[in-house]
């Protein structure tokens, strides 16, 4: 049979599986402590068959659980601690090694877990004759049924570890998933506690029934189970009374509020429970301050308990908050410290880009909100929506564009249509931009950093780019040659290869968006352009072309035109074909 990775995928839900099995187990046996119920006429226990049947099936679920899960353990391979401890993690997959290390202690843990204690412990108590020496062997079964619960904690506890070292994720588990837990911690331990102390209190008085016996020559040794119960016991209302209890005969303790409710004689069981529960949170609470217990040395260790597990359970809670105080405050403190940092650095770009005083305001009060929204943003991406910002890019690029020789006499307005659509790039240490052979998608207008440019015909030759430069002039030659600009993969073709020597924050305007620039704007550059290039208007003829073409096709009389007047197609075809010279087939 094939040995298990505890890191297997398998394995790690079974992990998790188990455990909440583990913890759903140790709240289902309370439930075998509702079983007995009280009849105070005949002085007699009789047993909720129904309540036993439904707890029964209900802890076979998890004691099958816990056999496969005992059955997997001897196939399941492990770590060797020594390798562990080296960083190299060696898996045992001997199968003797694997069996030798899960039989002690973790097989007689799971041994003592899965003992049908809980229902034996029931039947027998109940079953047995009136009389002190059945009142010894209950105590006994107590016992027993108390110390079940050793293995089943300590099973929870062994299950976790291992899943937290199995799945290290686990292990970075969030305050107030831990805050959440001891909640439950809380609800469970209450749970437990009120069904324990219906339980004593059904013995209590069952014990003092016993007491009565001993001292009455009318009792009868009779079965204590209402079935098998023999016998007038009204004279017991004397020796062991409830109604007006006496504590110089019988002192009941901290049990007298289960007998006097009337909730050990009901068979309504979420009435008991609920009532139960509330005792259980209520006194773990207060760690047990309320409780006004007998001289009876078990009733005082149950109370002593209870104030011990309240107290506990206390200390964990306000460990788990101190513990989320003195994070958020140290998460709070390292976030205010980046920030701080961020803005900083922030600030050491406005300065060395010599932005003026109100473009600087402008700036940190954006930076301020977007770390605001987002505490994590780095600080590039912080960069990179300031350079988008109109005002930024005129700053930094306008200069460089009334360098480029043909925006020399563009108009401002054709100039901030090139600014808008420019856009920020950054390009780390030692990458490439564009290689030679390659092609040209964009024009770059260095801002910041370093950048080489080489061919490799003269690799002895380079130049530098710094602040203030840029490249691609072939890229705009493309651009303004018209019929260029039906196909951007008919692209320039870089004639160096550009290289970054340092960090490099620039703006690229890109093949696609000069596209846009020359469609949508034709006609003013036409007219500026025409003298220095020696084009004509043949040169702009295709662009006009388009340009109609597209207005008219989003036109909305194009549809009303386009079914009422298919005819006219032909004309508006020629029309088309005179102005591009090429020949069309279809309109429309």
């Amino acid at each position: 049979m094939k040995i298990l990775d505890p890191q297997g995928l398998f394995l790690r839900w079974w992990s998790k599986i188990f455990v909440v099995s583990c913890v759903i187990a140790v709240s289902l046996d309370p439930l075998f402590f509702y079983i007995p119920v009280t009849n105070e006429d005949r002085k007699c226990v009789m047993l909720d068959k129904k309540l036993r049947a439904i707890a029964i099936v209900l802890r076979s679920f998890t004691d099958i659980i816990c056999i496969v899960h005992m059955i997997l353990q001897f196939r399941t391979g492990f770590i060797n601690n020594a390798s562990r401890k080296l960083g190299k993690p060696v898996l045992i997959t001997d199968a003797s090694a694997i069996a030798k290390r899960y039989l002690w202690p973790y097989f007689l843990i799971d041994i003592l877990v899965i003992l049908p204690i809980p229902q034996l412990v029931v039947s027998v108590i109940f079953s047995e004759v009136r009389g002190t020496k059945s009142l010894n062997s209950r105590k006994l079964m107590n016992t027993i049924v108390l110390f079940q619960y050793v293995p089943r904690v300590l099973r929870i506890y062994l299950s976790w570890k291992e899943l937290m070292i199995s799945a290290r994720k686990f292990a970075r588990t969030p305050v107030w998933a831990k805050g959440l837990f001891n909640f439950f911690l809380y609800i469970l331990a209450s749970h437990v506690l009120g069904a324990f102390w219906y339980f004593f209190s059904i013995q209590r008085e069952m014990a003092c029934w016993d007491i009565a016996c001993e001292n009455h020559t009318s009792c009868v040794q009779s079965s204590l189970n209402c079935e098998h119960s023999l016998g007038n016991y009204t004279f017991l209302n004397d020796f062991c009374p409830i109604k007006t209890p006496n504590t110089t005969l019988f002192d009941f303790g901290i049990y007298l509020e289960a007998l006097q409710s009337g909730v050990a004689e009901s068979t309504d069981f979420p009435t008991k429970f609920f009532q139960c529960f509330w005792w259980g949170l209520r006194n773990l609470s207060s760690l047990g301050q309320n409780l006004q217990t007998s001289n009876y040395i078990w009733e005082s260790c149950f109370a002593i308990f209870i104030s011990i597990a309240g107290l506990l359970l206390f200390l964990i809670l306000i460990g788990n908050v101190q513990t989320y105080m003195q994070l958020a405050t140290t998460r709070s403190e390292e976030i205010r410290r980046k920030m701080t940092l961020k803005e900083i650095d922030i600030e050491l770009w406005i300065s060395k880009n010599d932005l003026p005083q109100n473009i600087n305001e402008e700036i940190m009060h954006n930076v301020k909100e977007i770390l605001e929204a987002d505490k994590d943003a780095s600080v590039e991406s912080l960069l990179l929506n300031v350079r988008k910002k109109s005002n930024i890019k005129r700053h930094l690029c306008l200069e460089m564009l009334k360098r480029v020789p043909r925006f020399q006499i563009i108009n401002d307005q054709l100039l901030q249509v090139f600014l808008d659509h420019l856009k920020p790039v950054h390009y780390n240490e030692h990458s490439y931009v564009f290689r030679e052979g390659e092609p040209l998608d964009a024009m770059l207008f260095v801002t910041q950093g370093i950048v080489w440019t080489y061919t490799s015909s003269h690799g002895d030759k380079s130049e530098c780019l710094s602040k203030g430069q840029f490249y691609g002039e072939e890229l705009l030659e493309w651009g303004f040659k018209a019929h260029s600009l039906t196909d951007l993969s008919n692209l320039p073709i870089s004639p160096k290869t550009v290289r970054c020597h340092t960090k490099v924050e620039a703006f690229a305007l890109r093949a696609s968006d000069l596209k846009t620039i020359l469609t949508q704007n034709w006609w003013q550059l036409s007219k500026m352009l025409s003298h220095i290039t020696g084009s004509n208007l043949e040169r702009w003829k295709p662009l006009a072309a388009s340009s109609i073409l597209a207005a008219w096709r989003r036109s909305p009389r194009y549809r009303v035109w386009h079914q009422s007047h298919r005819h006219n197609q032909r004309v508006l075809i020629k029309s088309t074909q005179w102005l591009t010279g090429r020949e069309l087939t279809k309109f429309g």
